[in-house]
């Protein structure tokens, strides 16, 4: 798994959007038992502390031990530096496991092997992640720019899996149908840019041509903001499924 997200973790932790309550409690729903959740490539704790509010124990794992600073420290969440596809864990040990805005980066069929390992007979797995926002149609124009034209060249290949909305990862599940979710902040353009400013593809620029794309776009996106806060939608991406039965 590439780690594109230590550099800056603290920009990471504050400028990220956060999932909506509802999003949490359709999954809560589908879990029979709240004894055991993992949430695999935690980063800063965002939804592993959701997790808490309702399991007795959290798993929460990354490769970013600088992510993991950044997590809130609760007494029922258990921090570990462990890959994705390879941990500690007992055999079906969780009813919940959780990955969120980073299966794009992992092998796909390690992980589901170690899902499939750790997670109960019965136990949920979703993942999450969410799309490109939207605004208004100016400034959707504006992004739409900085994102194609000015750093489509430093987008890692794995981010055609969020393009394609999740929709095109191999999924081994029993799979649920699930509704439509929105993230929705209300933010001044600073904290827009503070947020685009988090962007991998950003940051392989930056660490290239040693400046910041941002320059491109920051005056005209500011003068289309205005000074007021605006609503920002992300549309969320999930999958939901049951571990399978194999015969053996």
């Amino acid at each position: 798994m590439k780690d594109n997200f230590s550099k800056d973790s603290d920009l990471y932790a504050k400028y990220r959007p956060t999932y909506p309550a509802d999003l949490f409690n359709f999954i809560f729903d589908l879990v029979e038992n709240k004894n055991s959740a993992w949430d695999c490539a935690a980063g800063n704790g965002q939804v592993a502390t959701q997790l808490a509010k309702k399991f007795n124990l959290v798993e929460a794992t990354d490769i970013s031990a600088s992510q993991l600073e950044q997590a809130p420290k609760l007494n029922n969440i258990n921090y570990s530096i462990q890959p994705a596809e390879k941990t500690n864990f007992e055999e079906n040990q969780f009813d919940l496991i959780t990955v969120a805005q980073a299966i794009h980066w992992f092998d796909f069929d390690k992980f589901y092997a170690e899902v499939n390992r750790t997670l109960k007979p019965n136990g949920i797995l979703a993942v999450i992640g969410y799309g490109l926002l939207s605004i208004s149609p100016e400034i959707d124009n504006i992004t739409h720019h900085f994102y194609d034209d000015i750093i489509g060249f430093y987008w890692d290949e794995e981010r055609k899996y969020i393009e394609e909305n999740y929709q095109t990862i191999p999924f081994p599940f029993k799979e649920i149908s699930v509704p439509a979710f929105q993230i929705k902040v209300n933010w001044t353009a600073e904290e827009m840019l503070n947020y685009l400013n988090t962007w991998s593809a950003v940051k392989h620029y930056e660490k290239t041509i040693n400046e910041s794309p941002l320059r491109f776009i920051k005056i005209d996106l500011k003068k289309s903001w205005g000074n007021q806060k605006r609503e920002v939608n992300f549309p969320v991406l999930l999958r939901v499924g049951k571990k399978k039965s194999f015969p053996k």
